[in-house]
């Protein structure tokens, strides 16, 4: 039978499975963001050892894997100074007319639709750093923010 004919394993068909991606730059996080890490570990390590069939546990030992190493690499957060925009602080701004109330967390921690942004989100960055009275340009308009106020999320002492 000529070899244009034979059937070769199905695994050489499969598409390669690569490592999820890492958020570049430093795991800075707030006590909450690594508490809500240490359970994802917990959770995964479980539904592994629950799994049964190969393909879909070795799909979770791939999110394991990776959340491992977001456990790995995560450092809380040092505190702002007081009334200083930061990461593990509740920010209450005006911007177009309208109050916002937003959290500086973690990548990880992230929830943009319920105002809690990451560290690197664009709007998290204009913030940080700023007290309240201040105003911080955005999207190319000057003086778009206005900081209302800043306060932390958690006491320096349960960093």
């Amino acid at each position: 039978m000529s070899v244009a004919f034979r059937r070769e394993s199905d695994e050489e068909h499969k598409e390669p499975k690569f490592e999820i991606p890492m958020v570049p730059g430093p795991n800075l996080v707030t006590p909450r963001g690594k508490a809500l890490i240490e359970a994802k570990v917990a959770e995964l390590e479980a539904a592994v050892a629950l799994e049964t069939q190969e393909e879909p546990r070795e799909v979770l030992r791939r999110e394991l894997r990776y959340w491992n190493t977001r456990r790995t690499t995560a450092e809380i957060a040092p505190p702002p100074e007081d009334g200083v925009a930061g990461i593990g602080t509740r920010v209450r701004i005006r911007m177009g007319g309208k109050e916002r109330v937003l959290e500086i967390v973690g990548h990880d921690e992230a929830e943009p639709a319920a105002d809690r942004l990451s560290f690197q989100a664009p709007l998290a960055k204009a913030l940080i750093g700023l007290e309240e009275g201040e105003r911080a340009d955005f999207n190319g308009r000057p003086e778009a923010i206005e900081i209302l106020s800043v306060e932390r999320l958690f006491s320096a002492s349960t960093r």
